[in-house]
């Protein structure tokens, strides 16, 4: 893994997305996330949207043994959308973040262990389905279109803090 940007915090304004939302297992996850970018980019081909951000895959609700509810996105694009593709927002407020650049589960274990030691207090709550964070995703900085390669995407993990 390759740590680009170090972790820190930063304030974020609300941001527009444009996604697709649903419930996998967290084993196989990732397979779910590519089929589900492919099916949003074509669906922004075929609607004329050019996404004006990046895209992301939000984590909403973690079970690492059971099923995960998550988005697939775009940020920064305003559309009706419909039944499948909706409209949404990754909500403002303080995140810690990180760019990284390969391995996501050690990133998302360094930034963890960063917040932690820090005492920072991370949006989440536990519910009955897991982990339900206010706002955990990771933007995509390098154009999947572009570069297929994943192992060569600047990614940006981010998790929103719990407001005091």
């Amino acid at each position: 893994m390759e740590i680009l940007t170090p972790p820190h915090v930063d304030d974020r304004a609300e941001v527009a997305t444009l996604g697709i939302t649903v419930v996998t297992p967290f084993r196989g996850m990732l397979k779910v996330r590519d089929q589900l970018l492919n099916e949003l980019i074509g669906w922004l081909d075929q609607a004329n949207v050019e996404p004006r951000g990046h895209f992301f895959l939000r984590l909403l609700t973690i079970d690492m043994n059971g099923p995960m509810e998550l988005e697939v996105g775009v940020t920064g694009t305003s559309h009706p959308g419909d039944d499948r593709v909706r409209p949404g927002v990754l909500p403002a407020g303080q995140y810690a973040s990180l760019i990284y650049r390969n391995h996501a589960l050690r990133a998302n274990r360094a930034l963890l262990e960063w917040s932690e030691a820090e005492g920072l207090v991370l949006d989440k709550d536990e519910v009955p389905a897991g982990d339900q964070f206010g706002c955990r995703y990771e933007a995509y900085h390098t154009d999947p279109r572009q570069q297929p390669r994943k192992t060569l995407w600047d990614v940006e993990l981010a998790i929103r803090l719990r407001a005091n």
